[in-house]
Order: structure tokens, then sequence, then C-alpha cells
């Protein structure tokens, strides 16, 4: 018990008054949530990636087992959220929210504080954390935007869209700097720094000033189980899979942590964009970002305890 209250207070605490004061400001204020997201997506989270992946000691043949693991693990839990929403008798519509909103979790906004806490900036859980975000990114706005039958935006541009932003280049830049050896200039590496060194707070304030700017009026059951579901059953199910391939360590750690996040507010967005029920999505997003508080705080004693 001792341990579990030092996690709470030395990690799920410092995290939850940031985004306690992003709530606070954006209520006050109402500051342009689509700006924000802008500065998170496009300055300082492709700083971060590029300078986590280059000052990281990467083992690329890890780095692809995880995304290997990443995929089985978004696949086991599309088809339990299914079973689960058939169970549920959900419509079609609202099936398609339910699993979006277990597939798709807060790796970045959410994840990588969590992830700097808990591994004390540890450049190689770090990496790995990098390379759930940026899956869950691609996830996200491809499969994410597909699955709701986009409107207004071809699936081939949809997924095109995902090349043009920053995060990926970040990405591919980084590994290609690691891998080849290349020195960033030290003016650069320098404002590179200074931009990394940014992100924890600015994502921080960004995910409670989008909290703040879902509605719901209601809460229905379903929400909530799919909101249980995202933070028992994600873990859990992760939990078993890194035991049968044997995954072992920091990775285990991280990528076990990281299952336990809520679901993403990105979940929120594309329903807002191509669904007819995007209240059924924040409601999950909303109660699963709340009781993750106490959940996140016992997966992250449990990943310790266990590898």
């Amino acid at each position: 018990m001792n341990e579990f209250i030092f996690i709470f207070i030395n990690i799920i605490l410092p995290i939850g008054l940031i985004v306690a004061t992003g709530y606070v400001i954006q209520l006050k204020f109402s500051l342009d949530r689509s700006t924000l997201a802008k500065l998170s997506i496009h300055y300082v989270m492709p700083a971060f990636i590029f300078m986590s992946l280059y000052e990281s000691s990467i083992d690329f043949a890890l780095l692809i087992n995880v995304m290997l693991f990443l995929i089985l693990y978004a696949a086991a839990s599309f088809v339990i959220a299914k079973l689960i929403a058939r169970l549920l008798g959900l419509s079609r519509d609202r099936t398609v929210l339910f699993t979006n909103s277990n597939l798709f979790y807060n790796a970045g906004n959410y994840g990588v504080p969590v992830n700097d806490l808990v591994f004390r900036s540890d450049p190689y859980a770090m990496s790995i954390q990098v390379m759930i975000v940026v899956f869950q990114n691609m996830f996200a706005f491809s499969y994410g935007i597909f699955s709701l039958s986009a409107k207004n935006v071809g699936r081939t541009k949809a997924l095109l869209g995902y090349f043009k932003m920053p995060i990926f280049y970040g990405l591919v830049l980084g590994l290609a700097f690691n891998y080849f050896s290349i020195s960033v200039p030290s003016p650069v590496e320098t404002s590179l720094d200074y931009m990394r060194s940014a992100m924890i707070g600015l994502v921080l304030f960004i995910l409670g000033a989008q909290i703040a700017g879902i509605k719901f009026r209601r809460l229905r059951w379903s929400a909530l189980v799919g909101a249980l579901g995202r933070l028992i059953i994600g873990p859990a199910l992760a939990l078993g899979l890194l035991l049968l391939f044997n995954v072992e360590g920091v990775v285990a750690q991280a990528i076990l942590i990281t299952a336990a996040m809520p679901a993403a507010v990105n979940s929120s967005i594309i329903a807002q964009e191509y669904s007819d029920d995007p209240e059924y999505a924040a409601e999950i997003v909303m109660m699963s970002t709340l009781l993750s508080a106490l959940t996140v705080s016992s997966v992250i004693y449990i990943a310790l305890a266990i590898f």
C-alpha cells in the first residue's frame, strides 16, 4: 500500500495537477484547442521524438519486435471489444466508437509523461514509448477514420495525410541519424533540446484543455463498460501477451504501463468529425481519464513488481 501511495503522489498527482491547470484555464479563457493541438503535433512532439531516438541506444531488431507485438495487441483488443459490444447489443455506429475507444489509448499526452517519471527520463525506455506513440497515431488516423466511413476525406487521402505530419519525419530522421551515427550541428541540437524540454508540460496542459472541451449530457452504462474495458481489460490483455512471449525488463514495463492509459482524446476528435453520436465517444474518454488515476497507479505497481 505504501508503494501504491508513493506512485500515486509522485507520478500520477503531478501529472493530474498540470492536466487540471489546462482544464481550468480552458474553461476560463476558451483557448483555441485546434491551435493548441497544432503546437503539440507540429512543434514539440516532432522534436521530442527525434531527440529521444537520436540519443537512444536502439536495438533495431527489438523495435521491430515491439511493433509486431503492438499489432498483435491491437488485433486481440479489437476482437475482445467487438465481442463485448455485441454482448451489450450496441448499434453498428456505437460499436465502432466502443471499439475505437479501446483500441486508441493516450500513449502521447498521458503516456509519455508517465514514462518520463516512472523511468526517470531513461532514453531507452522513452524510445519504446516513442514507438508506441507513433504506432497509435498512425493507427488512429488511418483505421480510426476508415472504421467510421469517412464522409469528407477519401481513405487514401486520409492515410497519406499522416505521412505529411512532422511526427512521422521526427521518427524517420531520429532513427536514421541514430543508425548512421550522423551528428546534429550544435546550435540545432540546442534548439531541439529546448523544444523537447517544453513537451511534457505543454502536452499535459493541452490534454486538460481538450478534456474541458468534451461535452456530454449523460453517462450510458455501455460507455462506462467501455472505459473500464480500456483501463482493466487493456492492461490485463497486454500482461498476458507479455508473459506468453516472455518479454521482460524495461520493454515489458513500458508496454504494460502504456497499455493502461485511458482512451485517447483522438478517438473523440475523430468521432466529432465522422460519427453521428460523438457524445458516446466523449463519455468513454472522460470516464476512462478520470478513473485512470487509480488504475494507472495500480498497473505501474504491478509492472514494476512483475518485470
